[in-house]
């Protein structure tokens, strides 16, 4: 029996969900801070505004097909290590690590690659094109953030890695240190030098820099899992086991993609035929307006993705262990915690629209920026209990290996309702029906999500009391 994570299977659940969410959390939402300080600093910038504000709207969804990549495959071998060390499989433990280390780097390099080469087309497919300036403060600010791609997915695919190997305070110290790099350069760059969009990118980018040269220093002096020089040899057999947990981590984020691209270029479209945002003078408000939605949805959504993650370790060793008694009551612990995450940011989001507003430059724009910015939080985010809700449902469904049930209502979120719902509402309600498509995809999701949250209830119990007849 493993010695080195048996406390998983029997500390106090709430004291392992403390242990092991809160340094996720953390860690998590300073990767989303990442863009979000950037844009702060970017808004408050007078040379820049809201056209780099919506600039770094554009870029954000391609950040997060890097991030997509990393956590297909840095959650997948998290799950996989942690089962594996349940099991007492070592040998299957250090070569996925290494693996994933291997595939990480190689991924990376492919994406930035296409990121360099078909830099115009991306941008123009996520809404670069609004107009001129934004066009041109989207590429620039781009260019430098592709060229830190392989930094930020190594960083961001080795923190659930080193989670799993039980420091999640060092996974957590990481992250950190290279935010902390990004938030003290970023006003050095953009407010100092006079930078403007590569200021920030490049900030940006030596701050993961940092993060990553930590996590190589960790993966040299690893607690549990013991790298050697075989580990990093590709194993055909191996990848796929792992891959196929972090699976659902990356349909998540890919089709958040996929539906940033049908939301920005409804925006564009639709803000075209407003009487406003139709104005060349206003064109880029809806675009920048709804990325700091987007953004403080990301931080309220990155702790409710921080709390379910961090218990993939928990989950994945008791059921390895086969205390599905623990697995279950973890879960419930979970859902409560994630819909109190969602009614505290339906509160903020609720009562001080406005004071966020002004945090991205409200101050320097036109009336009908800040009308718009209360507007789109009251509207778009009115069902974030059920968001993250949701959210926490997917993660956990994945930590127990149900693969396909987890991935089935994750794409039914973002790609059937997140895009579907996206282009038929603004047809009948204009802007107005874009703002409404958000909840809608969530209050539908959650009614399928339901069924799913029922049946693996009644899977662990029936497990549960199969493996105590055993006994």
């Amino acid at each position: 029996m493993d010695t080195g994570n048996q406390f998983l299977g029997t500390e106090r659940i709430g004291k392992l969900m403390r242990q092991y969410a809160v340094p996720c959390i953390i860690s998590l939402l300073v990767g989303a801070l990442y863009n979000i300080v950037d844009q702060i600093f970017i808004a408050n910038a007078n040379y820049l505004g809201s056209y780099g504000n919506a600039a770094n709207t554009v870029v954000f969804p391609l950040t997060v097909v890097a991030l997509g990549i990393a956590v297909f495959i840095g959650d997948g071998c998290c799950a996989f290590v942690s089962i594996a060390l349940g099991r007492n499989a070592r040998e299957d433990a250090h070569r996925s690590v290494g693996n994933a280390v291997v595939l990480c780097v190689l991924s990376s390099l492919v994406l930035t690659a296409i990121y360099l080469i078909f830099s115009e087309p991306i941008l123009a497919l996520f809404g670069g094109t609004v107009n001129e300036e934004t066009h041109t403060f989207a590429k620039e600010y781009f260019f430098y953030i592709t060229l830190g791609v392989p930094f930020y997915m190594f960083g961001q695919a080795m923190n659930p890695v080193i989670r799993s190997d039980g420091s999640p305070k060092f996974a957590m110290v990481s992250t950190v240190s290279g935010a902390i790099a990004n938030v003290i350069l970023d006003p050095i760059f953009i407010y100092g030098f006079h930078w403007g969009m590569m200021g920030a990118a490049v900030a940006t980018v030596i701050g993961q820099v940092l993060t990553a040269a930590l996590s190589i220093w960790y993966l040299r002096h690893m607690k549990v899992v013991k790298l050697k020089k075989s580990s990093f040899r590709l194993n055909g057999k191996l990848i796929p086991k792992f891959l196929m947990l972090g699976l659902t981590s990356f349909l998540a984020q890919i089709s958040l993609v996929i539906s940033m691209a049908a939301v920005q270029n409804m925006c564009m479209k639709y803000g075209a035929m407003d009487p406003v945002f139709g104005q060349p003078e206003y064109a880029q408000i809806p675009l920048a307006v709804l990325g700091i939605v987007m953004k403080f949805f990301q931080i309220a959504i990155s702790i409710a993705i921080g709390m379910a993650a961090g218990c993939i370790p928990i989950a994945g060793y008791n059921i390895g262990a086969k205390k599905t008694d623990r697995a279950k009551a973890l879960f419930s612990k979970l859902l409560l915690a994630e819909f109190l995450v969602g009614v505290v940011a339906l509160v903020i989001v609720e009562v001080f629209p406005l004071q966020i507003a002004m945090l991205f430059g409200a101050a320097n724009e036109s009336a009908y920026y800040a009308d718009f910015t209360v507007k789109c939080f009251r509207t778009y985010l009115c069902l974030m209990p059920l968001a993250t809700l949701n959210k926490g449902t997917f993660i956990y469904l994945q930590a127990l290996g149900k693969a396909f049930a987890s991935t089935a209502v994750s794409m039914t979120r973002e790609i059937i309702f997140g895009v579907s719902l996206p282009i038929i509402l603004p047809i009948f309600f204009g802007l107005d029906g874009l703002l409404w498509s958000f909840p809608a995809a969530d209050l539908l999701t959650f009614l399928i999500a339901a069924l799913f949250i029922r049946q693996t209830y009644r899977e662990l119990s029936e497990a549960g009391a199969a493996y105590t007849e055993e006994a």
